[in-house]
C-alpha cells in the first residue's frame, strides 16, 4: 500500500498520540520536581503531550500542506521587567485564495521563553503556542509592502504564577494584532511589530492576563 505525504502525517500523529512512555516520564518529572499528586501529574502530562504532538505534527506536515513557509525570531517585552524570546515556524496556505486573492492565512507554531526580575532572583516561563493568523495587505511604500494581521491561538504555559500574577490555568488563549513590512528582491524578509495578550477568557479566576509587545524578523523560503 502506498501512502501520500498527508496520510503519513496522519499516521504519525496517531502513533505519537498512542504512546504512553512520554506520559510516564513526565509524571516522574512532576512528582520529583514539583511534588504533585498522580491526578494533577496526569492532567499536566496529557496537556504537554497533546500540544507537543500537535506541534510536532504541524512541523512534519508543513511541506505537504503549505504553499510556502517561513521562520521568525521575536524579541518580547512585557509588563514591568518581563523580557523574552520567541522562535517560530509559519506555514502559509492558499486556502483563502478562492474567496479573495488579498487575504493570507498562515499557521504558526512557536516556542517562547519569558523572564522576569533580577538576574540572581527571577521567574522563568516556558511557553508553547499554536495560532492561525489572518494577514491583509494595506499598501506599498517604496520597495516595501505593508500588512496588518490578527489571530487567536492557544498556548501552554509551564508556570501559572509569573511576574507577580496568578493566571490560574496552564492553557491560555493567545490573541495578537500586528503590522508588518515586507521587503527584499523576492519579498523574502519581513519585520513585524506585534501586540500579544494571554488570558483564559474567564474560564477560571483569577484571570489578570499577560500583555506583551514583540519585534519580529521573519525569513521566507
Amino acid at each position: 500500500m502506498i501512502f501520500n505525504s498527508r496520510q503519513i502525517c496522519l499516521h504519525l500523529f496517531l502513533y505519537l498520540a498512542q504512546q504512553h512512555t512520554l506520559g510516564t516520564m513526565r509524571n516522574k518529572y512532576f512528582n520529583q520536581i514539583h511534588g504533585c499528586g498522580d491526578e494533577k501529574c496526569e492532567e499536566l502530562t496529557m496537556s504537554f503531550i497533546k500540544l507537543f504532538v500537535l506541534t510536532f505534527s504541524l512541523v512534519a506536515c508543513s511541506f505537504s500542506y503549505a504553499k510556502e513557509w517561513s521562520y521568525s525570531v521575536d524579541y518580547i517585552q512585557g509588563e514591568g521587567d518581563v523580557q523574552g524570546v520567541k522562535l517560530a515556524v509559519q506555514y502559509h496556505t492558499d486556502w483563502l485564495e478562492q474567496y479573495s486573492e488579498k487575504w493570507n492565512l498562515y499557521f504558526e507554531s512557536s516556542v517562547n521563553t519569558w523572564e522576569y526580575g533580577a538576574a540572581n532572583q527571577h521567574d522563568t516561563n516556558f511557553v508553547l503556542a499554536i495560532s492561525p493568523v489572518f494577514q491583509y495587505p494595506i499598501g506599498h511604500w517604496g520597495n516595501t509592502q505593508w500588512f496588518v494581521e490578527a489571530g487567536i491561538g492557544i498556548s501552554l504555559l509551564d508556570d501559572t504564577n509569573f511576574a507577580g500574577k496568578d493566571v490560574s490555568t496552564h492553557y491560555q488563549f493567545e490573541d495578537r494584532l500586528g503590522i508588518s513590512m515586507r521587503f527584499g528582491t523576492y519579498e523574502e524578509h519581513q519585520v513585524t511589530l506585534r501586540y500579544f495578550h494571554y488570558s483564559n477568557a474567564g474560564f477560571k479566576k483569577p484571570n489578570p492576563g499577560l500583555d506583551f509587545v514583540a519585534l519580529s524578523y521573519t525569513r521566507f523560503f
